[in-house]
Parts: C-alpha cells; structure tokens; sequence
C-alpha cells in the first residue's frame, strides 16, 4: 500500500476532515488535498507533519544495490 493511501484512510478511520487534519498538521489545505489525489508532490516534511497527526510512522528502508556493476 503506498503512503497516499494510507494516510488517506488513516484520516478517514479516525473521522478526520481533510480541513482539520490540514489546521492540526500546519499543512495548507489545497497541499493536502492534491496530495491525496495523488497530484501533488509533497516534501518528506509535510508528510511527517501529516503522519505525526494521525499518529503514522515512517519508516524507510534501504535496498541493497550491487557494487559489481
């Protein structure tokens, strides 16, 4: 699952508008909701400002890459 759907549902399961998770995450309301459409391109910032709001983690793994190439 990619995290535009997550923290889309997470805000959902929790009854949060989009309009009071933006006010409770200092993120600009249109920022928020491009970014759930999947149109916008938000900074790692805003979605750990959004994250810590519904209570989300992020967690980001590190793939090996091949040095023989």
């Amino acid at each position: 699952m990619d995290i535009i759907n997550t923290i889309k549902e997470r805000r959902e399961m929790l009854h949060v508008t989009q309009s009071v998770l933006a006010e409770l995450s200092d993120v600009g309301l249109r920022t928020l909701k491009q970014f759930e459409s999947g149109k916008g391109n938000p900074t790692l910032q805003t979605i750990e400002k959004i994250c810590d709001v519904l209570g989300l983690e992020i967690c980001i793994k590190v793939k090996e890459i091949p040095l023989d190439k």
